[in-house]
């Protein structure tokens, strides 16, 4: 289901969608496409923040472990 709304923009803006949108799609269409998309990126961005801070936390753990594996395939030589 869509609500109606109404938004205010700049003749720019404007001219930038109608020129992008041409006519293969309505103002209304290509701004909706144009959001959906923002927040897609958004919330993608957000997780992989969070996915990042939990590797930073776990960063020495994982180093030490990835030395143990490299030193049990590859001794150092003495």
């Amino acid at each position: 289901m869509k609500d109606k709304t109404s938004i205010t923009l700049s003749r720019e803006v404007l001219a930038g969608i109608d020129r992008l949108a041409g006519s293969r799609q309505s103002r209304s269409a290509f701004i909706e496409a144009v959001l959906r998309r923002f927040l897609r990126s958004r919330a993608r961005a957000k997780v992989e923040a969070h996915d990042l801070e939990r590797i930073n936390r776990a960063s020495d753990r994982l180093n030490a472990e990835a030395a143990d594996v490299l030193d049990y395939q590859a001794p150092e030589e003495e």
